[in-house]
């Protein structure tokens, strides 16, 4: 590659750092506020997934075998560890809408309703080989979308309605944003918006070129709905302004850590949320989520901290299920006896609905708002929270 295609190329990567640099300075944490933690992880859950092996799928006895073990195991894993408001740690579980099986979502519904584990949504992979069309990517949203509320997943708006959802978009190309790979269709975010999508999660996706150079924000889109990649500008959501165009953009912390190391040297490396065996959860990396200061305007005490991750990639176990996560969970405890913070784990439904709230002018403790505007179809019988 000509070493001026590289340069673009990198320079088109890294088009959010002057942004991350005018944060770093801006944004100050008030330390006389008590700081409550909003924290999401967004599961871009694939049963299907092959290590090393892109377009792959499993064997579908494999994808069950899978999904059964991690509905035994979750609970076990994290159980013990409860939020401010008696709740578990829960993953939203972004299930490929061109992968659907009855028989996995029946079983993975049975995880989030009976047991209070998590929720449900949309994920879709499309325009891989070759670009989408408009009419197929709305047939997909839609039938996918109705199977779910079928399932009793999804939410409505008020308790009423045509089901709503939240998104993440495969190969992380939202509305066209990859230079045409991975989607094909320029007005996808108008096909969101048009059937029930209330918020997409995908970014952060560097050092993807579908990274926005606006980051760290919950925030509405400025361009029309109907072009290509309208979220790359945006309006942040404000204390006492209602939004008015979805889906909302929820966006996980982006910023760059120097805790690599090299021969004794600290170097730096892209920080996008992203929770794997290699790069599991830990404190310091807490720290930088925090510090990406992702919140609504005016509301600076309500911290949101969406993460995401691969819960059924076979390499990522240990990082879902093992020692990493349990001694994260633990550091999150000890930060809550030392009066640093306050923790809520949310799903994408009860993140946005908070994020509604705060735009609404709610005050007290944001777990009081997980049913504010977007209510679950069928709601968990939940035997693991506590009053």
């Amino acid at each position: 590659m000509p070493r001026a295609t590289q340069l673009a190329k990198a320079l088109r990567t890294l088009r959010w750092l002057p942004a991350y640099g005018w944060q770093r300075l801006v944004r100050r944490p008030d330390p006389a506020r008590p700081v409550h933690l909003i924290l999401a992880l967004a599961d871009h859950f694939e049963p299907s997934i092959v290590p090393g092996a892109p377009g792959v799928r499993a064997a579908a006895d494999e994808q069950e075998r899978r999904v059964e073990r991690w509905c035994r195991a979750y609970p076990s894993a994290v159980g013990a560890w409860r939020d401010a408001d008696g709740r578990p740690f829960r993953h939203t579980y972004f299930f490929p809408a061109e992968e659907y099986d009855k028989r996995l979502i029946d079983r993975l519904a049975a995880h989030c309703h009976d047991g209070g584990w998590g929720e449900i949504e949309i994920h879709l992979h499309h325009g891989v080989t070759a670009p989408d069309t408009s009419p197929n990517t709305r047939r997909q949203l839609v039938e996918f979308r109705d199977i779910l509320a079928a399932h009793g997943c999804l939410s409505r708006w008020d308790g009423v309605g045509p089901p709503r959802y939240a998104f993440v978009h495969g190969n992380w190309a939202l509305a066209n944003s990859a230079g045409g790979r991975y989607c094909g269709v320029d007005d996808e975010m108008r096909i969101l918006a048009e059937t029930g999508c209330y918020a997409d999660l995908t970014l952060p996706s560097a050092p993807d070129r579908s990274q926005t150079a606006k980051i760290n924000a919950l925030y509405e889109c400025a361009r029309p709905l109907d072009r290509r990649a309208p979220h790359r500008r945006g309006r942040d959501l404000r204390v006492g302004r209602a939004p008015v165009t979805y889906p909302l953009i929820v966006q996980g912390p982006l910023g760059v850590s120097f805790d690599r190391r090299i021969r004794g040297r600290r170097l730096p490396r892209i920080e996008n949320g992203e929770v794997t065996t290699a790069h599991p959860a830990t404190p310091d990396r807490l720290a930088l989520w925090r510090r990406a200061g992702i919140t609504v305007a005016g509301r600076p005490d309500w911290v949101f901290v969406k993460l995401h991750c691969h819960g059924m990639d076979p390499t990522d176990e240990a990082a879902m299920l093992g020692t990493p996560m349990r001694r994260f969970l633990a550091a999150l405890a000890d930060g809550v006896a030392r009066g640093e913070y306050r923790v809520h784990s949310v799903t994408a439904r009860e993140m946005a609905n908070i994020a509604l709230a705060a735009c609404d002018g709610r005050d007290g403790a944001p777990g009081d708002y997980r049913d504010y505007r977007l209510r679950l179809i069928t709601p968990p019988s939940a035997p693991g929270f506590l009053p």
